[in-house]
């Protein structure tokens, strides 16, 4: 049953609603949809699946760009409804003609939307008695064939046994064709070609031809005693024998002197006197400082390209593919599909996912097409600005995450301010959470680290190292233990020392390792961290989508908690390797919903700055 159907602007004003379901919905899907869907660029499907407690919905919409009129369907998921795309179509379709900018009041709608559900319902009804009626008929007549064309098959078999010889080479050659096909439906190939073959000596001699000789395997079975025997031998010879493993000696080039094992490792007692603290006078964190953006370089390269002739034709890579096209009256698929083929390809020469730029295209061509095109406007052009704008929407957070105003507002309640950072093998989560402390301390914030990667061999004293330059306490207890124990002691003793951010380091681990993501979940659902920070890869393609997806999942169905916690933030690496393949910080953010919060940038303490919407739209679209 339908639980709800509503049709209101994109401005948000409710025009009319069905009063006859009036089911009261349970949570909020229609403010879910709005928030998840149609405001950040997932309306391309044009189905979503909303879970609330005790209650499991499927909403289905539709637009009509030209007028800016949404129209939505809400019903139980379990009911599988098949008339709604086609009662929101003749909805769409009767309220557009009755449709008035300066009216509100939209009652007389209802006779109209009873009707139409009626014959939806009526036609729905309609179609599933014909395909029941349709199924056992269809089966008995294939049932009836192949039962007919079995007999056929044997009587054939027989006449051709008997009288083969007396036929032409074409009639053997179509009767051969039809009794195999028979043959291979009721299992009896092997018999239909002896058949032919006793009728016939060059058909005999054919399919002598293809038939496996029996004193081959024999060959074959011989080959293999012998090599099992040897391989036997080989072994019984190797017990009786045992070698000892050589052990490789290290290289002594030109005669000289072997040399003692190198190991520069500082021991734990001596550490803060051997190792000079530096970061002190590396200056001022770029999380701090403005990026200027300017268009110089980008106006330099578009006069270069007039004035050299093989450049001159490079205008724009929409405009040189579509400059025929202009002045079209309403936008339809078939108009917006070159354009949007050449931005998808584009998008993912700029490393985002082909699953992301392949949404987001349906997404600017559901939000396009119907609408009129103005005077003068090109096409292309008009795609252009719609994706820069889906673009800017999605990667604009959608809530404010202040890190420093969060840290003095748990700083007033006494307790520590907790970050966990998360991440596949070797992305930097080590070096970067040192970026992260090294800002931190620039803002006057006292600083714990804890050393929560139990599992790499060298994480603790690379933690360490990063402590001691910073001269930042760090809580430790070695490796194999349990990360979440750890955590938790750690989280105890910043409360007694009364630091304010305690920046817990965990191990690498790939989406798909079960245990090592139990272990994860397991940490964050005991010591309920402020803020989840992913840490990726700049350089990742495809793979952006599979990480954040799973870690997501992996957080939500390993929880105990109803409320799972998931992926607060992004950290992305190695930012300044990549040129202008930044499409991983479109991919990630799309798959997750989470801001960008920090870019990282170099090798420093202070190459840490914070993502420009502006920089990462202009270069996705150049």
């Amino acid at each position: 049953m339908l639980e709800q159907l509503l049709i209101f602007t994109r401005g948000g004003l409710i025009l009319w609603t069905c009063k006859e379901l009036g089911n009261a919905l349970k949570g909020s899907p229609i403010d879910t949809l709005i928030r998840f869907c149609l405001l950040e660029e997932r309306s391309g499907s044009n189905s979503y699946n909303y879970d609330a407690p005790g209650a499991a919905y499927t909403l289905k919409w539709t637009f009509h760009n030209e007028l800016g009129l949404v129209f939505v369907a809400v019903y139980q998921r379990i009911l599988r409804l098949l008339y709604v795309d086609e009662l929101l179509s003749m909805v769409k379709r009767e309220f557009c003609e009755i449709y008035d900018p300066k009216r509100i009041d939209y009652n007389d709608f209802d006779e109209t939307f009873r009707q139409l559900r009626k014959e939806a319902e009526a036609r729905t009804e309609d179609l599933k008695k014909s395909k029941q009626v349709g199924r056992p008929v269809n089966d008995s007549k294939k049932q009836g064939h192949v039962k007919k064309g079995g007999a056929d098959g044997g009587n054939k078999k027989k006449s051709e046994a008997k009288g083969g010889s007396d036929d032409d080479d074409d009639n053997r050659a179509g009767h051969n064709k039809l009794e195999n096909g028979h043959s291979n439906g009721h299992h009896i190939e092997t018999d239909g070609s002896r058949g032919l073959a006793i009728g016939n000596g060059k058909e005999n001699a054919s399919v002598n031809v293809g038939a496996f000789d029996v004193s081959k395997l024999q060959k074959l079975k011989n080959k293999g005693g012998k090599k099992n025997d040897t391989a036997v031998s080989d072994s019984k010879g190797a017990k009786a024998d045992p070698k000892k493993k050589a052990t490789k000696k290290n290289r002594v080039w030109d005669d000289s002197p072997s040399q003692s094992k190198l190991d520069f490792t500082d021991p734990v007692e001596n550490g803060n006197e051997n190792i000079d603290v530096v970061a002190a006078n590396q200056g001022e964190s770029m999380m701090d400082k403005e990026e200027v953006v300017s268009s110089d370089s980008e106006d330099d390269e578009d006069e270069v390209g007039k004035g050299s002739a093989p450049n001159s034709k490079k205008k724009g890579w929409f405009s040189s593919m579509f400059q025929s096209i202009a002045g079209k009256a309403n936008l339809e698929k078939s108009d917006l599909e070159p354009a949007l083929k050449a931005l998808k390809d584009r998008l993912m020469t700029k490393n985002v996912a082909e699953e992301i730029a392949e949404k987001l295209c349906e997404s600017v061509a559901a939000s396009l097409e119907g609408k009129k095109l103005a005077s003068f406007t090109r096409i292309s052009s008009t795609v252009q600005a719609a994706m820069e704008d889906a673009l800017v929407r999605i990667l604009t957070p959608k809530r404010s995450i202040d890190i420093l105003r969060d840290v003095h507002a748990a700083k007033e309640q006494r307790k520590p301010y907790v970050v966990v950072f998360v991440g596949v093998n070797g992305v930097g989560k080590s070096t970067n959470l040192a970026k992260v402390a090294y800002w931190l301390q620039q803002h006057n914030v006292s600083v714990m680290m804890a050393a929560c990667d139990t599992f790499r061999s060298g994480a603790v004293e690379q933690l360490r190292t990063h402590a001691r330059r910073l001269q930042i306490p760090i809580f430790e207890k070695g490796y194999e233990k349990d990360p979440a124990m750890v955590a938790k002691e750690a989280i105890q003793e910043a409360t007694r020392n009364g630091s304010d951010v305690v920046l817990v380091d965990t191990a690498g681990r790939m989406q798909d390792n079960e245990p090592l993501m139990r272990a994860l979940s397991k940490l964050v659902n005991l010591n309920n961290p402020d803020l989840v920070l992913f840490v990726g890869e700049a350089l990742v393609g495809n793979d952006a989508v599979d990480q954040l997806s799973k870690f997501n999942q992996k957080l939500a169905d390993l929880s105990t908690s109803p409320n799972p916690r998931l992926i607060d933030g992004i950290l992305l690496t190695k930012f300044d390797t990549i040129d202008d393949k930044v499409g991983a910080a479109l991919s990630m953010v799309y798959i997750s919903g989470a801001p960008v919060m920090f870019v990282g940038c170099g090798q420093s303490y202070t190459d840490l700055k914070k993502l420009n919407v502006k920089t990462i739209v202009k270069t996705l679209l150049k």
